[in-house]
């Protein structure tokens, strides 16, 4: 029985995820604003065959820092940048759903599928934070219970959304006038908690019909909501088996991808120094040891690594360079694929609209 190739993702956060990596001299800091960092990162990745970016994201603002980065660009925006520019990778943006509103997240996200001809999807995320409330200034915040319990709500709604205009329902014909088939869009009369919506969506299906939806399993309150999910993000490497299983043990059947922090030097002295101030670095070291390790986890029953390089202009040259086709060479991962869909690249079905036939 052959085993299934894993599932490669990088992150973009700002220069990389070291707070240092935009001081580097190999990296012009007026290019994290202009998205000219993470296009590079990005086409870098997709040309070595990486399957999926994503791009990080929060409500609160970045610490105020004199000598960290303390902007952010938006990474739905970020992303939609990025699409046109592409041909091949999936593109995540990380969505707080807390304080948005679940219609127009939907809204967002099936756009970016359209504008990446179907390889959008989110990581949908949530905000207990006093900051992110003061900052929206349209509820209190909540506890972290609640909060996902209310994603799940909107991952569910969102689909039902996408679902709300059927595949054909697009005329386009001009000698009629007609350009849209009334009876193939539907509303979805949804009704939660904290929400109620009656649709359809304003955007017709999406080319995927569901983009795919990531969640990132880093509390316990998260892992509710990971059944929900096609992709699974699961930060650190302790107790790994026990994890997957408790993901696993829900009706769900979603791929997991184990997510590292990433820092890659063959020299130690090097990367001690590179790796000064950083925190939630999984891997400080070469690239042949880095490889072992995936392949260790791969054998422990992951689908697929996320890598957070410490910086953007310095590991992922050396991703895209040596460690993909080294885990190719391994037969760990598959070939350079032609541009499909994301969902067709993570081997998952198109779904079909729920409400074909339906009169509502």
């Amino acid at each position: 029985m052959s085993r299934r190739r894993l599932i490669t993702a990088i992150e973009i956060d700002g220069a990389g995820g070291h707070p240092a990596a935009w001081r580097g001299p190999e990296v012009d800091p007026a290019a994290i604003l202009t998205g000219e960092l993470a296009l590079r990162a990005v086409q870098r990745a997709e040309a070595a065959g990486v399957d999926i970016a994503t791009f990080a994201d929060a409500l609160e603002a970045p610490a105020d820092i004199a000598d960290r980065v303390s902007v952010r660009l938006d990474a739905l925006g970020l992303a939609a940048r990025i699409a046109p520019a592409t041909e091949r990778i999936g593109l995540l943006p990380t969505i707080t759903v807390t304080h948005t509103e679940p219609f127009h997240v939907q809204a967002s996200v099936a756009t970016l599928d359209y504008i990446s001809s179907g390889r959008g999807g989110w990581v949908a995320d949530v905000s207990s934070s006093e900051e992110a409330a003061a900052v929206i200034g349209r509820r209190e915040p909540a506890p972290a219970a609640d909060t996902w319990r209310e994603a799940r709500y909107v991952v569910d709604v969102s689909r039902h959304l996408w679902d709300s205009w059927e595949d054909d329902a697009i005329i386009r014909d001009a000698s009629t006038g007609r350009f849209i088939d009334r009876d193939r869009i539907h509303y979805v009369d949804y009704s939660s908690p904290t929400f109620n919506i009656k649709g359809p969506s304003i955007v017709p299906r999406p080319p995927q019909g569901h983009p795919i939806t990531a969640i990132r399993v880093n509390t316990p309150e998260a892992l509710e909501t990971a059944a929900e999910a096609e992709l699974v993000l699961l930060p650190g490497v302790g107790e790994l088996e026990e994890r997957l299983a408790a993901i696993r043990v829900g009706a769900g059947s979603p791929r997991v991808l184990v997510s590292v922090g990433v820092l890659l030097d063959e020299d130690p002295a090097a990367a001690a120094l590179r790796a000064d101030g950083a925190s939630h670095l999984d891997h400080i070291g070469g690239v042949e040891r880095l490889a072992d390790l995936i392949g260790e986890w791969a054998a422990a029953g992951v689908d697929g690594v996320q890598l957070r390089p410490a910086s953007l202009e310095v590991d992922v040259p050396v991703i895209a360079e040596r460690l993909i086709p080294l885990l190719r060479a391994r037969k760990l991962i598959g070939p350079v694929g032609r541009a499909a869909t994301l969902r067709s690249r993570l081997g998952l079905a198109r779904p079909g609209s729920r409400y074909v036939g339906s009169e509502r």
